[in-house]
């Protein structure tokens, strides 16, 4: 559906170039919401400019629908990005415009009939749930408000692809999940597939299939949000995962507990989540497990957590004790230290 491909970026002059992007390659399923994440200055908002050439690469080519985007001419690019909504972190909205304009304004410019335009402004408002705010102005709206405004105008367009740039940035907490749930709902109900840029791993977390972390330029780490979050290979990586779950456990503590047993860290996946391993190891082993810290949230609706627990025993009841932990489906490794315990 969406391919970069050896997308290079650079600004400035030969003497002084700046390289946002450097041979990016990228591929988003049909259908799927992937998020690409990343600290600022990673690339990753030149990058979902560059999907519908609002920035044009400097090397490299992209794909829509296996359309070659760079090789349009500016008629048939304009056509093309009918098919393409964005949405922006500012809303970009017309103040001095209601919301029925907002919304009817880009669809009159494109051409579309008057009456069709009419079906659509209120189809797509109450997809957003703004009904009752069809005559309002946007300095009468809230910022989730707002953000519902330039959801439903970017459908309108009733696009097979929805680039989303920070577009929770500037929300609220809760104001952020209902828009991720709405985006959510959006892909779900009419298949639309969505690029997603954020600095926020809460965001990825909540909603997308599949991730891509950046920096400098570069995609250093992609995969599943699953296998992201359980296997986080580079050093960003990790810090974005480990936003998430307050692990640490004070060194005077620490130092202490290693002397009697071991401090593992347990990630359950999906349905290891909810089975009571670690309480069955005390009845199995003469292991005594004590959770030092901890927490179990969503991955795209499965349950995933991690523990940090000391195990209290002999070094072969705690070995033995691994072992059964794994074998319950239970990624288990040293506090700390990212590689597997390979207990015999």
């Amino acid at each position: 559906m969406i391919t970069f491909e050896n997308i290079s970026k650079v600004y400035g002059t030969k003497k002084q170039p700046i390289t946002a992007l450097d041979d990016v390659s990228l591929t988003v399923k049909k259908g799927t919401i992937f998020g690409v994440i990343g600290y600022s200055g990673a690339g990753k908002s030149t990058l979902v400019r560059i999907a519908n050439l609002l920035e044009r690469p400097s090397d490299g080519k992209v794909f829509i629908d296996d359309v070659d985007l760079t090789t349009l001419s500016k008629t048939k690019l304009r056509q093309k990005r009918n098919n393409i909504g964005m949405i922006f972190q500012s809303f970009n909205l017309l103040q001095t415009g209601t919301v029925y304009e907002n919304i009817a304004l880009p669809l009159k410019l494109t051409g579309i009939p008057k009456k069709e335009i009419k079906e659509r402004v209120k189809k797509y408002i109450n997809v957003v749930g703004l009904e009752d705010k069809l005559h309002a102005y946007p300095s009468q709206l809230s910022g989730g408000q707002k953000q519902r405004v330039a959801i439903a105008r970017a459908l309108a367009h009733e696009p097979s692809v929805l680039l989303c740039d920070e577009a929770t940035s500037a929300l609220d907490p809760d104001t952020t999940d209902s828009i991720l749930n709405l985006l959510e709902q959006i892909n779900n109900d009419f298949g639309i597939t969505i690029l997603l840029i954020t600095h926020e791993m809460h965001v990825v977390q909540k909603i997308c299939h599949e991730v891509a972390v950046m920096e400098q330029g570069k995609v250093i780490e992609q995969g599943s949000i699953l296998n992201i979050f359980t296997e986080p290979k580079t050093e960003t990586t990790k810090r974005f995962v480990h936003s998430l779950f307050n692990e640490q456990v004070p060194e005077s503590i620490l130092k202490d507990l290693k002397l009697d047993g071991k401090v593992i860290t347990m990630s359950y996946v999906g349905d290891a989540s909810g089975d009571p391993a670690l309480a069955l190891v005390s009845k199995k082993f003469d292991v005594y497990p004590s959770i030092l810290s901890g927490r179990i949230t969503q991955l795209k609706g499965e349950p995933y957590g991690r523990l940090v627990v000391h195990l209290k025993g002999s070094d072969e009841e705690v070995e033995l004790s691994i072992n059964y932990l794994k074998e319950k489906g239970i990624l288990v490794k040293g506090y700390n230290n990212e590689v597997d315990i390979n207990a015999s």
